[in-house]
């Protein structure tokens, strides 16, 4: 199955998606495979090409990494967030986000397939350089995934929250965690329909500037 799409629909329509996600539907591997095989032309830095990729469609192992997935974290740091008001996009679309996520937290497990994607080396209090040039060389992949799968009928959602565990996840997948950092944890099945439409962003005058800060 092929999705018609341009490139600017391709690149305006792949949603993270969680709602929607067939629970029902196997996905099959060799899809999978021909979406990684596109997705690994992403560039990664000095060539290295140091990721691994996790496929997991074990019940008893989905239903643990789910388990992990809403264990709460000994300590929760999180990203800042500016303030929002009123007629600001993020503003609006926060209740319908956080029941999506919730959603999502729910019916984990009952996702045919969850990616752990990994690349060689821990950069835990390593210097932003090193720490981007890890991310920089394995995030580009996962999203190039993203939009493979768009064209083939599936999705996926971006999620990061069970790094809170990284190390019991590590345990529980056999993941050598010493030696490879986890990249996030993406539900992927195909899904309901194929007609997404592009997201609601801020304006470029409030996320661009020129020359200098």
């Amino acid at each position: 199955m092929h999705v018609p799409l341009t490139n600017d629909e391709l690149l305006t329509t792949t949603r993270a998606v969680r709602r929607r996600l067939d629970l029902t539907r196997p996905v099959e591997p060799e899809v999978l495979l021909e979406c990684l095989a596109l997705a690994l032309q992403a560039p990664t830095a000095s060539n290295r090409q140091s990721w691994q990729w996790l496929f997991i469609t074990e019940p008893a192992t989905k239903a643990a990494l789910a388990e992990l997935y809403r264990a709460p974290a000994a300590v929760d740091v999180r990203l800042p967030f500016e303030e929002t008001g009123p007629g600001d996009v993020r503003s609006e679309r926060a209740e319908a986000v956080g029941r999506s996520a919730a959603y999502l937290s729910e019916h984990l497990a009952e996702v045919p397939v969850l990616l752990v994607p990994c690349h060689l080396g821990r950069v835990d209090g390593a210097p932003v350089a090193t720490q981007a040039a890890l991310w920089g060389s394995l995030l580009p992949a996962v999203w190039s995934l993203f939009l493979a799968l768009r064209t083939r009928g599936l999705g996926a959602a971006w999620t990061s929250i069970h790094l809170r565990h990284e190390r019991e996840a590590a345990e529980l997948l056999g993941i050598p965690y010493d030696r490879y950092t986890q990249g996030g944890l993406f539900p992927i099945a195909y899904t309901v329909g194929t007609d997404f439409a592009p997201a609601a962003r801020r304006p470029l005058d409030q996320v661009v500037r020129w020359e200098r800060w």
